[in-house]
């Protein structure tokens, strides 16, 4: 559930053009997706078998393939970047792009918009890296904005720790709680590392990646902003969350 007008006032609180990096990043991702093979819907790379096969070049190309990407392979040096704008299905561009407009706006304003960009493409490349480093024999493609947004939601959580957030906890019967930031993208965090310890290195969801991302993106901030001014208290324009 998101508490849509606190996170749209959020994202506008302060600035009078907007968080033009956050909305760059969910255009680009959005358009690159609805014309590539994988939204479906491009007549270009035809139907059925086909289609599937076009789907497989096209995350080869654009993905991170761990053997290829720790083999020192120069092309696979650049694929932890194109994999930031890649997803594989409507739902896993949908949600991250959900979780980049709620929490991305707010960080952009307190970064401001060059060291944001710069933030996300670095920590999303050290994500995907991580992931790769501890599955180097791993012939899975890995695509997706996850590790840089999961960056975001660290950075957030030291920035905005006391900003409240509305989730939905499905074993409390889907009932909409507000909590700090910091109580919810901890308990987050705590639920993608125990997964990352569950998880191979087979398809599916690369929760590695999101741990790394996490712990890059408090970081970094912990290191950036230290001894600078840090939202303590309650925020008037609430953020929403949709807990995964």
């Amino acid at each position: 559930m998101i508490d849509w007008r606190g996170a749209v006032l959020g994202a506008w609180r302060g600035t009078r053009s907007g968080p033009a990096v956050t909305y760059g990043l969910i255009a680009a991702c959005c358009l690159l997706f609805v014309i590539s093979p994988v939204a479906g819907i491009n007549p270009a790379y035809g139907t059925g078998d086909e289609l599937l096969a076009a789907q497989g070049a096209y995350f080869r190309r654009w993905g991170v393939v761990p053997a290829e990407l720790t083999s020192g392979d120069p092309r696979a040096l650049l694929t932890p970047l194109t994999a930031l704008f890649v997803h594989g299905s409507w739902l896993h561009l949908l949600g991250n792009m959900l979780f980049l407009y709620v929490f991305g706006a707010m960080a952009e304003e307190r970064m401001g918009p060059v060291e944001f960009c710069l933030f996300y493409l670095g920590t999303g490349y050290v994500a995907l890296l991580g992931y790769a480093v501890a599955h180097a024999d791993s012939e899975q493609t890995l695509v997706g904005a996850s590790g840089a947004i999961s960056a975001v939601l660290g950075a957030f959580l030291f920035l905005f720790p006391r900003s409240r957030v509305t989730s939905l906890f499905p074993f409390l019967f889907f009932l909409p709680l507000r909590f700090p930031a910091w109580i919810v993208l901890i308990f987050w965090f705590t639920l993608q590392w125990l997964a990352a310890r569950a998880a191979g290195a087979g398809p599916g969801v690369a929760y590695l990646a999101h741990v790394v991302g996490f712990s890059v993106g408090f970081l970094y901030a912990w290191g950036r902003f230290r001894g600078g001014d840090r939202v303590k208290a309650p925020a008037a324009a609430t953020e929403g969350e949709s807990q995964p």
